[in-house]
């Protein structure tokens, strides 16, 4: 396993890492994630990702109850939680100082930790002023409840807001983005977000690899009834995801992991390596042999000669500077 540091920051990550998104305390339980993550962590990976709104918080509660049980040294794992969908009351959600605030706090009882090393804004919050949010993040940070904060799914414009009023006030600046990137949905992180690298050091753990299954190949004659899409709740995931039209699209995948020995996800997951702005790519699993497969990406990696990548950019018909 190789281990990136997160942007400009001195933490270092495993370029490949394990999250909750779905599946912990919902998809599976806590036995099926137990031997997940063992399996991700005896690959080197040091990093799982989650959050607040996974399954209610129960995702946090099993991941907790996973890493008190497995007795790992703390210094040895990274944990984060997102912040933003708490819970129905009026203050239960948003980035408020009062949410924020209670919604950490609410996170480490679940977790059973005494501090979350990454704490993300899980979206932003129009209703809330940005420099409330970066006031309360300042706090957590200061309160040894979390040891860096970052965004997920901000723009860039916004994060750039962030990290100057927290400079002009000496406060904590964000470290870090949470955004989604994979072969289909790739702009923000390769367009949007280039001054955030250039200019602030920002880092990213990115999210949904594999388009949510879709460039595993495990749609291509239908949708399985144990699949995410299948799940009650996610019908917008048939509808933008996985439609005919992106089914046909990566169907040419297969051919180049054929000749490259490998699974159509294990390419998808090697492709995002080869992005030196990312620093963790959070892959998801329901069965240890899914984490097992996926470890495999890092030596993919390796394999994606410049040839390769520009088979894959044809492919997908990416303009230059788009």
């Amino acid at each position: 396993m190789n281990y990136r540091h997160l942007g400009k920051a001195g933490i270092k990550l495993s370029e490949l890492s394990l999250g909750a998104w779905v599946t912990y305390g919902g998809q599976v339980g806590e036995e099926i994630a137990a031997q997940c993550m063992q399996a991700a962590y005896e690959a080197g990976v040091n990093f799982f990702d989650n959050a607040e709104a996974y399954a209610d918080g129960n995702a946090e509660v099993v991941m907790g109850h996973v890493l008190k049980n497995a007795g790992w040294r703390r210094e040895s794992y990274v944990v984060s939680t997102k912040i933003f969908w708490g819970g129905q009351g009026p203050n239960d959600r948003g980035l408020s100082y009062k949410h924020i605030i209670e919604g950490v706090n609410s996170s480490l009882r679940r977790f059973g930790l005494e501090y979350v090393d990454l704490v993300f804004c899980h979206r932003p919050d129009p209703e809330t002023p940005i420099e409330e949010t970066v006031w309360a993040m300042d706090q957590v940070i200061r309160q040894g409840k979390a040891l860096y904060w970052g965004t997920s799914e901000w723009s860039a414009a916004d994060i750039m807001r962030a990290d100057s009023l927290a400079r002009q006030n000496g406060l904590r600046s964000p470290s870090m983005e949470q955004p989604q990137y994979n072969l289909i949905h790739r702009d923000r992180v390769e367009v949007e977000y280039a001054p955030l690298y250039r200019d602030l050091g920002y880092g990213t753990t990115i999210f949904s690899p594999l388009a949510s299954g879709l460039l595993s190949g495990k749609y291509a004659n239908g949708i399985p009834a144990d699949s995410r899409a299948a799940l009650q709740g996610y019908e917008w995931l048939r509808e933008h995801v996985v439609n005919p039209e992106n089914i046909a699209r990566v169907a040419p995948l297969q051919s180049i992991a054929a000749d490259l020995g490998c699974s159509m996800a294990q390419l998808a997951l090697a492709w995002c390596l080869k992005n030196p702005h990312v620093s963790t790519v959070i892959t998801g699993a329901s069965r240890v042999e899914q984490v097992q497969d996926n470890m495999k990406a890092a030596a993919v990696a390796e394999q994606l000669t410049p040839d390769v990548m520009q088979h894959i950019e044809t492919l997908f018909g990416k303009k230059q500077g788009n």
